[in-house]
């Protein structure tokens, strides 16, 4: 048995057979598709969608307060940027619901909720941890630019900031390097986590596996991967400037979709 299994090993390595999930590529209008199912989960779960959306505003407005109390509201404007770059984790309960519908599984609260808290005892757990590292990584590179760009005394106000950004030299060559640094870390936490948390939540992978998977996804389509990454930035964003409110109904069909997407894209195990 054990000479058959080798033999049968070497067979899959030399027809390039790999252990890690197959990957498809996709096309814009699978992006308009996946956009259609996110909208008919939420329609089909809304108060599942709402609770995930309005747990994610929370958190969002928790943060904005905090800074403001600790006299940094300079910090909001990144703080809602960096926000959003942990948003696909948020997201587990929005995939178990969509997971649920798709297989006809009884949807209630008691079993999404159970299926979410079962995840810190798996992999996608670690996953939380690389989403808040980068997260980290974001905050401090814009306390890093502030102070190469204008100093250590920091600003007062929010009002102080945004006159010093957008009325003086240091202030534009601030907000333009800023962006590129941001878009680059957005690009590489959009790359490892595209597929990956909903890879996890229904596969027993490692985590190195699903982050491999989701390289090579985004590697299937690079163009189209990158302008859905792009606009689930700009959506989350622009959803939070009305106070967080915004995300109630954007972050379900973006997690719903998400979901879909992660189907589209990665192959189903035979």
């Amino acid at each position: 048995m054990t000479r058959k299994a080798e033999s049968s090993d070497e067979e899959d390595t030399l027809q390039g057979k790999s252990s890690f999930p197959e990957v498809r590529s996709i096309k814009f209008s699978d992006l308009r598709k996946i956009l259609a199912l996110g909208w008919r989960d939420f329609r089909r779960a809304p108060y599942y969608g709402m609770f995930f959306g309005a747990a994610y505003a929370v958190g969002g407005i928790v943060l904005v307060t905090s800074v403001i109390q600790f006299d940094m509201a300079w910090l909001v404007y990144p703080l809602v940027i960096g926000f959003a770059l942990i948003g696909p984790f948020i997201a587990t309960g929005l995939y178990e619901t969509s997971r649920r519908l798709e297989n006809n599984t009884p949807l209630t609260w008691g079993g999404v909720l159970a299926a979410v808290w079962r995840q810190h005892r798996r992999e996608l757990s670690w996953m939380a941890f690389v989403m808040l590292f980068i997260f980290w990584i974001w905050m401090y590179q814009v306390r890093t630019l502030v102070a190469v760009f204008f100093g250590f005394q920091g600003f007062a106000t929010l009002q102080g900031f945004v006159d010093a950004v957008f009325t003086t030299t240091n202030g534009i060559a601030f907000l333009i390097v800023g962006h590129v640094v941001g878009a680059i870390i957005s690009m590489v936490l959009f790359t490892l986590t595209v597929v990956s948390c909903p890879l996890l939540l229904e596969r027993e992978v490692d985590i190195v596996t699903a982050i491999i998977t989701s390289i090579r996804a985004v590697a299937a389509s690079p163009i189209v991967m990158l302008c859905w990454g792009v606009f689930v930035v700009l959506a989350i964003i622009l959803s939070a400037i009305p106070g967080f409110l915004g995300l109630l109904i954007v972050l379900p069909i973006l997690g719903h979709a998400t979901w879909h997407l992660y189907k589209i894209v990665v192959v189903e195990e035979v």
